[in-house]
């Protein structure tokens, strides 16, 4: 399958009040079409979300933010697109969910308006977008749609309105969905119900994703490829058996070593010494 995303040479550098502060540093990777998953992993601040949100130039523009390099969606450069070409990729080409639907969900609007408003703006040939909504909601696995269409985000559960948030990015049917963190506000079992709905999409629809997470324990089963990222480089890469099963990278090692294990003996977690782990 070719490469649905490639990039290469990625660096992204933020103005500071006195110089020019680089939190990625060029990085390569690629996606391929047709339901792959990667997962990229690391700490906060490691500059997973960053790298996300370059894939559609959604990052401040310069000079407070420059990103250098290329990002090729379908053969196309990101980075040298206008305006009015990344309309079209953003939504309809890449699509995007996030770990906070509360804080992406307008309150005064319900969920089904929200909805809708995205597919009248990316799917004008649709003649009934309210019952597309309706179909959109009944693929994320929300119960009476047609009652939840007329909602307020507030009168629905986390993993509702992060469902919700899923239904508004396949509005627009992308063939990649960037999911940032899309479980971290929800407990464990919620987590689980959307990684298996996230699975699902994915077979039935045949969309490509790029899972940013902290979390080794949410990409076994689901992920083709991990990606670990510490102080804005790939220091490990490889398919998700691999990597868990023989990391060779010590911040590696020491992000598996915080998954839980059921009736394991506790030990202190391991420290990471930076300079140590950049050395690597």
């Amino acid at each position: 399958m070719p490469d649905l995303l490639k990039v290469k040479d990625l660096k992204i550098a933020f103005q500071g009040s006195d110089e020019s502060i680089e939190v990625v540093h060029s990085i390569d990777f690629s996606v391929s079409g047709g339901g792959e998953t990667v997962a990229i992993l690391g700490e906060s601040g490691s500059g997973k979300s960053v790298t996300c949100l370059s894939l559609t130039n959604l990052l401040p523009p310069a000079p407070s933010c420059t990103v250098s390099g290329e990002i090729l969606f379908a053969g196309q450069d990101i980075l040298k697109m206008d305006a009015k070409a990344l309309r079209q990729i953003r939504g309809a080409g890449i699509a995007y969910i996030f770990q906070e639907p509360s804080a992406s969900l307008n309150p005064v609007f319900t969920v089904g308006y929200q909805i809708e408003e995205a597919v009248r703006l990316h799917r004008p040939d649709l003649s009934d977008a309210k019952a597309r909504t309706v179909e959109l909601l009944e693929l994320v696995g929300i119960r009476d749609a047609a009652q939840r269409y007329r909602a307020y985000p507030h009168e629905m559960s986390g993993g509702m309105q992060q469902r919700v948030m899923i239904a508004m990015a396949l509005a627009c049917e992308p063939k990649l969905l960037v999911a940032d963190e899309p479980t971290t506000a929800l407990d464990v079992t919620i987590q689980a119900q959307i990684i298996d709905l996230l699975r699902e999409l994915r077979s039935k629809l045949g969309m490509s994703i790029v899972l940013i997470t902290h979390n080794f324990g949410i990409v076994k089963g689901f992920a083709d490829e991990v990606l670990v990222m510490y102080q804005g480089d790939i220091v490990e890469r490889g398919p998700v058996e691999t990597v868990l099963s023989a990391p060779q990278h010590p911040y590696t090692k020491a992000l598996i070593a915080c998954i839980p294990k059921l009736g394991a003996k506790q030990h202190r977690l391991t420290t990471i010494d930076h300079e140590m782990a950049a050395s690597q």
